[in-house]
């Protein structure tokens, strides 16, 4: 790093990946101070200038004393141990340590007693929720929403009929040609533990699903303007059962109250969709496939007079950008039902849903809403 760019860091103040110590003495401390850095997006600590701009400046004795305290933090008093880098710089006032923490990739990080830190602004603070821990997995890959067991539900609670047919389908053998029981074939396809659902087996072949999880449904509503409206609409479905219902169902509810158009066909016809079908099997299937399981709200479709809302729970995961889906990117954040759903809908899992719905009908708009935790796919009428 160069001298001018450190003095400008040190200029800015504090923030989530720059952290300002005139000096470090406790190991315990400084361990703490890097568990947060690699559990979040990693950074840089400055040791050697005050968080008011100023250099206190370091000693040669001071640089050595601080290398093997850096090393035995890094290695002693962080769970898994991290790697950070150290670089010395010289200053007018003296020394400055500068030691780089990369964002980990062995998340979650914890000291010695089995807290977890993580950056807060510009301080640290310990993550205690259990939803914020949840969520800290499940970006880790630790954990994943479709694996939550759900413990009102057991293989007695299976839509017998969907499985069966599912089952003879995919093996070509009958249940009742099988010498072990449907809990442990449940278990055996991780759609259960212990003959108790989780979510992607309930999701999958599970029975009154609306009544033991309301909020995974799909809430569709058809509005006469450009806006929601509390008092007035034109058309409206929950839609609950398995997810091959749930695709059907909000399917057709999308398809009825799209417009179609003659296309020079004749009186009798039925006329081509506004918006080709495709687009609307390819995003629908997203959101149920791709939604955040560890969110309780549900998917909302909404067809207003200009455009099609599909609103799923759960920004997109990890380092994803609108542009990377775009390009075919994909991070699959409920695998059981990624898996599953290559057998039972039209979904490939290869993250060429988007790109096929783009070349389909390019007047789609993706907005990535980090504030309000949900992904949204806009689809215009054209004019």
């Amino acid at each position: 790093m160069e001298t001018s760019e450190l003095l400008e860091i040190i200029a800015r103040d504090e923030d989530s990946k720059h952290q300002l110590k005139a000096n470090v003495t406790n190991e315990t401390s400084l361990a703490q101070e890097m568990i947060a850095f690699s559990n979040t997006l990693g950074g840089m600590l400055i040791i050697g200038a005050s968080d008011d701009g100023t250099i206190s400046g370091l000693t040669r004795e001071d640089m050595g004393r601080l290398s093997n305290l850096v090393s035995n933090a890094a290695s002693q008093q962080v769970k898994p141990p991290i790697n950070p880098i150290t670089e010395n710089l010289m200053l007018d006032d003296g020394l400055v340590m500068v030691i780089y923490i990369s964002q980990g990739i062995s998340k979650l990080y914890m000291d010695k007693n089995g807290v977890i830190w993580v950056k807060s602004g510009a301080d640290k603070r310990k993550a205690t929720a259990r939803e914020e821990i949840q969520r800290m997995y499940q970006s880790a890959g630790l954990l994943h929403g479709d694996e939550i067991p759900v413990p009102t539900m057991t293989v007695s609670d299976l839509d017998n009929k969907s499985f069966s047919t599912f089952y003879e389908k995919q093996y070509e053998e009958t249940l009742d040609e099988q010498d072990i029981s449907l809990k442990q074939i449940f278990d055996n396809l991780n759609l259960s533990r212990n003959g108790v659902l989780n979510i992607a087996g309930a999701v999958l072949f599970g029975k009154n699903t609306a009544l033991k999880l309301p909020a995974f449904i799909v809430k569709c509503v058809t509005y006469p303007g450009t806006d929601i409206d509390s008092d007035e609409y034109i058309d409206s479905q929950d839609v609950s059962g398995i997810l091959e219902d749930a695709f059907d169902d909000s399917l057709g509810f999308v398809l009825r109250n799209v417009k179609r158009k003659q296309n020079n066909q004749g009186i009798n016809s039925l006329g081509e969709l506004e918006i080709p079908k495709i687009v609307f099997e390819e995003l629908i299937v997203n959101a149920l496939i791709h939604r955040d399981y560890f969110i309780s709200a549900p998917i909302r479709i909404f067809v207003f007079s200009n455009r099609i809302e599909i609103i799923s729970p759960g920004h997109l995961p990890n380092n994803l950008t609108i542009e990377n889906i775009k390009n075919g990117n994909s991070n699959i954040r409920n695998p059981i039902l990624a898996s599953f759903a290559t057998k039972l809908l039209p979904y490939r899992g290869l993250g060429s849903g988007i790109r096929r719905a783009i070349k389909a009908y390019n007047s789609i708009d993706f907005i990535d809403g980090r504030n309000g935790n949900n992904f949204k796919a806009v689809i215009k009428f054209k004019k």
